[in-house]
């Protein structure tokens, strides 16, 4: 029977399962002693050692994929940009990455309805992982052009001659959120410049030992604090597979050898870069319930994937 039941374990992704309501609530046995005795369940010591608990096992999780998948949320409203090293956002890390252009450009706090999935971009290896002022463009004046043919030509008096100058604050901060087309072309440059470690590995350079006594002293201190760290996770991880009955991996987006593989929202946005390059794996994200970027992809044909020309900053 127990053979049975070892063949039909299943098979769970670890980013996955850390943005779960299990892991950030995981169960506690009544019995545990909590600050120095046991707690009943619906005590604030029991809530507050169960919320511990829950960060710990999300970290043990995100360290068997971290440094592999960099997962981009894009806000609906602003169109600001956000990069997470995991599947879920973290406040903190949020906040911090957004920039202050003025009065409420910065969110008081992670609301799911308001950040959505953009794209995700995986490696094989861990190690692998604005202009000074902005003016007033035609085609800036265009996409802000009233419909009501009564109104255009009012408008057009009152704003055809800003073509060329600085915008005003409040353009100028909305213009800077919209981090959607800047993102796309970043990663694709970055992807291109570093084109012979994805291809050829990472160099042996960089590898070289540290050259001082108390550099190389610091430097052991740290590995065997490492390991220490990594010995304790695993152990976490493994408590967990045993109590879920199931093997825990890493993320199944992981892509084919010497290869980088992006998963789209909307395969469209790929035309934002100039060019990609021809190791890049193309795929598109599933559609989900939630607000997270989901686990599997549809793969898309690379003819349809269009990246030409010139990208411009509007």
């Amino acid at each position: 029977m127990a053979s049975n039941i070892k063949s039909f374990q299943k098979v769970l992704d670890s980013t996955a399962l850390a943005a779960t309501k299990f892991i950030r609530r995981p169960p506690i046995d009544p019995k545990t002693p909590i600050q120095g005795k046991p707690r009943v369940p619906g005590s604030n010591a029991f809530k507050d050692h169960q919320e511990k608990e829950g960060r710990r096992l999300q970290k043990a999780l995100n360290s068997i994929s971290h440094g592999k998948n960099i997962f981009v949320y894009s806000n609906i409203r602003t169109k600001q940009v956000v990069y997470s090293l995991t599947r879920y956002l973290e406040k903190n890390n949020l906040l911090k990455q957004c920039v202050n252009h003025g009065k409420k450009t910065i969110p008081a706090t992670v609301r799911k309805d308001m950040w959505v999935p953009y794209f995700s971009v995986h490696f094989r290896e861990a190690q692998v992982g604005l202009n000074e002022m902005i003016t007033v463009t035609k085609e800036y004046l265009d996409s802000k052009r009233p419909v009501d043919l009564r109104d255009q030509k009012q408008w057009d008096k009152e704003n055809m001659g800003r073509v060329g100058q600085i915008m005003m604050k409040k353009e100028r901060a909305y213009a800077l959120m919209n981090q959607k087309a800047t993102a796309i072309a970043d990663v694709a440059f970055v992807l291109q410049k570093h084109r012979d470690h994805i291809l050829d590995g990472v160099p042996e350079s960089s590898k070289s030992g540290y050259k001082t006594v108390k550099a190389r002293r610091r430097r052991r201190a740290a590995l065997l604090k490492e390991a220490e760290q990594a010995k304790e996770r695993a152990g976490q991880v493994a408590s967990l597979e045993e109590q879920l009955q199931v093997e825990i991996t890493a993320d199944h987006s992981a892509p084919q050898e010497q290869s980088v593989k992006i998963l789209w929202q909307d395969p469209y946005d790929a035309q934002c870069a100039k060019n990609w390059p021809g190791y890049i794996e193309h795929g598109q994200l599933r559609w989900t319930r939630n607000h997270l970027i989901g686990q599997e992809d549809f793969p898309v044909p690379s003819e349809d994937i269009i990246a030409d020309g010139s990208f411009e900053q509007a």
